[in-house]
């Protein structure tokens, strides 16, 4: 018994995984590291107790706050480019994650002001039809992303041509062409005239 050769399935590869640029932690670990000090010489030699207690648990809020809080939430927020999608991932409590697949972005923008050149970073605009723009923003090296994202949104073109057409025809023509009974068809369906020498293998099934 003869088997038919099964089609090459291509695995789904991992291009690349990015966060927001680093600087974006400079400011809360500052804030910390000064907060760190204030708390250090103010909590405990005040004269009250409560007074203390309220010292420590305002240094604490505003640590949570200001602090940690962005230093958890770039750690969170992730962009990871494979060879078929963009996935987007946001949350620290609240998990979200959207994935756009190549497929579907028509355009691929970046934008950078003058803060972003000065450290090498920028925002990347993905265009995916009528809907609104997905935004990555403030990632490093984004020339370097949006070449590789180009590159990919071509490949898999390549991989997945529309090569499908459909030809119309005006009833006058249909009506002045023979037709063939095909099994599993509505009867009368109509099909180009084959010319003289041609192969009946050849014939084109034209759709009303």
């Amino acid at each position: 018994m003869n088997r038919q050769p099964e089609s090459a399935v291509e695995v789904e590869r991992p291009i690349l995984s990015v966060r927001k640029q680093g600087r974006v932690l400079a400011l809360p670990a500052l804030l910390l590291i000064a907060l760190a000090a204030v708390a250090g010489y103010y909590v405990g030699a005040l004269p009250e107790a409560w007074m203390n207690w309220a010292a420590g648990l305002g240094a604490l809020a505003i640590a949570l706050l200001l602090g940690i809080g962005p230093i958890l939430g770039w750690l969170t927020n992730r962009v990871t480019i494979t060879s078929r999608r963009v996935i987007v991932r946001r949350g620290f409590f609240v998990h979200r994650r959207s994935e756009i697949p190549l497929s579907r972005v028509r355009e691929v923008r970046s934008k950078r002001g003058l803060g972003q050149r000065m450290f090498g970073s920028g925002d990347i605009e993905l265009l995916v039809g009528p809907d609104a723009p997905t935004l990555l923003r403030d990632v490093p090296g984004p020339d370097l992303i949006v070449d590789a994202l180009q590159e990919l949104i071509e490949q898999d073109y390549l991989r997945n041509p529309q090569a499908q057409q459909t030809a119309w025809v005006t009833p006058g023509q249909a009506s002045a062409q023979p037709t063939h009974q095909v099994p599993g068809m509505p009867p009368q369906v109509p099909m180009p005239q084959a010319s003289a020498g041609s192969s009946p293998q050849n014939d084109t099934i034209v759709l009303p």
